[in-house]
C-alpha cells in the first residue's frame, strides 16, 4: 500500500490532465450542440487505456524501488546493482552516483593511508621506547631503597602503558591474531596478580584470589590483557582497600571496596575517552582502558557488565561462557 499510494502521488499530474482534456472535451461539443455523453464515453475510455499502460508502469516502477530498498544500507554501494535507467534523467543520476562513488573511493583509501601510516609510526615508536624502559629496569634491579622502590613502580606504569598502546592499535586496527582454545583462567588470574603484585603492594591492596576451576574457549594472550586491565582499575580506584577475585558459574567478579563510580556516568564507561568524574580526579587517566575491555570481550565473545555506588566499591562481572565460535 505505501508503494502503491507513492506511486498514484508521483503520477496524480496525469490524473488532473485527463480530467481537464476531459472538461476541454465536454465544453467543445457543448458549443456545437452535440451530445456532452460524447466526452464522458471519450474519457472513460481514455481512463481505460491509461489504468492498463499505468498498471504496467506501476509495476516496473515496484520492481525499481524494491531493488533500491535493497541495496540500502550495504556498506559500498556498487553501480551494477542498481536497476538499469530507463530515461535521460535517470542516466543522468547513474552518473552523478558513479562520480560520488569514486569520490567515496578516493577518500577512502586516503583515510586508509594515513592510518596505516598513523599505525606503523606508534607501532615503531612503541618497540623503540621499550629499549631505554629495559635498561632503566636494568639500572634499577637491586635498588632496594626507597626512591628505588618508586622509581621501579613508575616504571611499571609506564610498561603498563605502553602495552596498552599496542593492544590498542592492535585491536582497533583490526588485527586478527586470535588464536583460541580452552584456557586456564586461574592460570591467567595468578599471571596478572604476580604482574600486578608491586602496586598492590605500593597501594596497600589486599587481594583476595579465589579458585574458579573455569576452563573457557578464548585468547590467552587477550584474556589476560582484559583481567590486567580490570584489576589495574581496581588497585587505582581502592587504594588501601580490598580486591576479590570470585567466580559465579561462568561468570567471572572482580570487586573492590573503592571509591564508586558516579550514577551518571555508569551508561558512558564504555565509550572511549570518557573518563567521568574519577577521570577529573585522576587527571592521568585516559578513558581507553575500559573501552579496551568492551572491545577484546566483543572479539572473544565474552561479556562485561560494571555494578558500581559512589564510596562503597564497584563490580566487574565477565561472562566468559562462548556458546558459539564465529568463523569468517
Amino acid at each position: 500500500m505505501r508503494i502503491l499510494w507513492g506511486y498514484i502521488k508521483g503520477k496524480c499530474w496525469l490524473l488532473a490532465t485527463l480530467g481537464l482534456c476531459t472538461g476541454i472535451f465536454a465544453l467543445v461539443l457543448s458549443l456545437y450542440d452535440l451530445p456532452a455523453e460524447a466526452a464522458g464515453y471519450a474519457g472513460l475510455l481514455c481512463l481505460i487505456v491509461l489504468a492498463l499502460f499505468g498498471l504496467r508502469d506501476f509495476l516496473r516502477w515496484r520492481r525499481k524501488v524494491l531493488e533500491l530498498e535493497s541495496i540500502q544500507g550495504q556498506a559500498a554501494l556498487l553501480l551494477h546493482m542498481l536497476p538499469e535507467p530507463h530515461d535521460l534523467e535517470e542516466a543522468a543520476y547513474r552518473e552523478l552516483l558513479s562520480e560520488l562513488n569514486e569520490d567515496r573511493r578516493a577518500a577512502v583509501s586516503a583515510r586508509d593511508a594515513r592510518l596505516r601510516q598513523s599505525t606503523d609510526y606508534y607501532t615503531m615508536w612503541v618497540h623503540q621506547i621499550k629499549t631505554p624502559i629495559a635498561a632503566m629496569r636494568l639500572l634499577l634491579q637491586g635498588d632496594e631503597s626507597e626512591q628505588g622502590r618508586a622509581l621501579s613502580a613508575e616504571l611499571f606504569r609506564i610498561e603498563r602503558y605502553v602495552e596498552l598502546v599496542l593492544s590498542y592499535l592492535r585491536l582497533d586496527g583490526g588485527a586478527s591474531d586470535y588464536m583460541f582454545r580452552q584456557v586456564d583462567v586461574d592460570a591467567v588470574l595468578r599471571q596478572a596478580a604476580r604482574k600486578y603484585a608491586p602496586l598492590f603492594i605500593r597501594g596497600k591492596v589486599s587481594l583476595d584470589l579465589r579458585e574458579t576451576g573455569l576452563r573457557v574457549l578464548s585468547d590467552e594472550k587477550w584474556l589476560q590483557l582484559l583481567l590486567e586491565q580490570v584489576l589495574s582499575n581496581a588497585v587505582k580506584y581502592a587504594p588501601g582497600g580490598h580486591v576479590t577475585v570470585r567466580s559465579e558459574g561462568e561468570y567471572l567478579l572482580i570487586q573492590d571496596d573503592g571509591v564508586g563510580i558516579a550514577p551518571e556516568d555508569l551508561p558512558r564507561i564504555f565509550e572511549r575517552g570518557f573518563t567521568g568524574y574519577n577521570g577529573r580526579m585522576d587527571k592521568r587517566a585516559t578513558g581507553i582502558g575500559l573501552y579496551l575491555c568492551r572491545e577484546i570481550c566483543g572479539k572473544l565473545g565474552h561479556t562485561i557488565q560494571v555494578a558500581s555506588e559512589l564510596g562503597k566499591g564497584t563490580c566487574v562481572t565477565i561472562g566468559l561462557a562462548r556458546p558459539y565460535l564465529e568463523v569468517e
